[in-house]
């Protein structure tokens, strides 16, 4: 039995494969959500001077609905990412990363379906 140190043992076991991925998924997000958020920041000025008919007659352009849609579920995408990387990286504890991990699946696709159920049903008319 030989004494090696850690990086001699890790050596030439290459990577986990799924880094990269993670990586690529965060920067495409953030940068898909620069426009987004100058766009939704416009808009939000722009809103605030209808009253509640124009909001909706607003809302119910498609571009403007599809814009908020892509704002709001690349935004859910981007936090879910985000998150997942601070709970990996500093909580300890397999079930309680594990549970983590999972509530913050839960949490951030619930509040994004739930977001895009509203936005949709103002735009179709049905509020």
């Amino acid at each position: 039995m030989g004494y090696r140190t850690p990086l001699s043992q890790a050596r030439g076991l290459g990577s986990a494969k799924h880094g990269v991925g993670h990586w690529i998924s965060e920067r495409v997000g953030a940068i898909a959500l620069v426009p987004l958020v100058i766009w939704a920041v416009y808009s939000c000025l722009r809103l605030a001077q209808l009253d509640y008919y124009g909001a909706v007659e607003w809302i119910g352009s498609p571009v403007n609905a599809t814009l908020i849609v892509l704002t709001i579920a690349i935004s859910f995408q981007h936090m879910h990412g985000g998150l997942r990387v601070v709970i990996e990286d500093y909580v300890y504890g397999h079930m309680t990363k594990a549970s983590a991990l999972l509530a913050n699946l839960f949490v951030c696709g619930l509040a994004g379906a739930l977001a895009i159920f509203s936005i949709l049903k103002v735009a179709l008319g049905g509020a």
